[in-house]
């Protein structure tokens, strides 16, 4: 009888780790388990430069959402990226999106810049300006060989 408590109770411990470490690995990995509360819009940009889904997209450096999907436009070779935002955010249909980095060369993230109009963007709806990642190499290219054209 003795032996079938301690094997019990070291059953049901190894079972508490196992769900604490299913539970960290959604929670580090951010992941979305239930689903997403909240809305989708999307955005056409000329280049992505190495943004990657699940990057997170934010307002003044706070997280308000998460990239959701990268696709190749066909026809006009443009990247449409979706993001997955908040149910409590509600943005202009004049902001701006734009790719960035964090730090000199850290991972790339969404930064949106709310406009001033008084219409917001639907579920769904469209981003409609946008700005391509800072190019370090093309910059450090133009510096060295001049600007093309000249």
């Amino acid at each position: 009888m003795k032996r079938f408590d301690l094997e019990l109770a070291v059953g049901v411990f190894f079972l508490i780790g196992i769900i604490c470490l299913a539970y960290l690995s959604i929670k580090l990995g951010k992941m979305e388990v239930i689903g997403h509360r909240g809305y989708e819009v999307y955005a056409k940009f000329s280049s992505v430069g190495g943004l990657k889904e699940g990057a997170s997209v934010e307002i003044g450096g706070v997280e308000i959402g998460r990239v959701k999907d990268i696709k190749l436009d066909p026809k006009d070779y443009t990247a449409v990226v979706t993001f997955a935002l908040h149910s409590n955010v509600k943005l202009p249909d004049d902001s701006i999106a734009a790719v960035k980095t964090k730090g000199l060369i850290g991972e790339k993230y969404v930064s949106i810049t709310p406009g001033a109009s008084e219409r917001m963007i639907k579920p769904g709806g469209r981003i409609r300006e946008t700005q391509p990642p800072f190019d370090l190499s093309e910059a450090i290219g133009r510096l060295i060989y001049g600007s093309p054209g000249k």
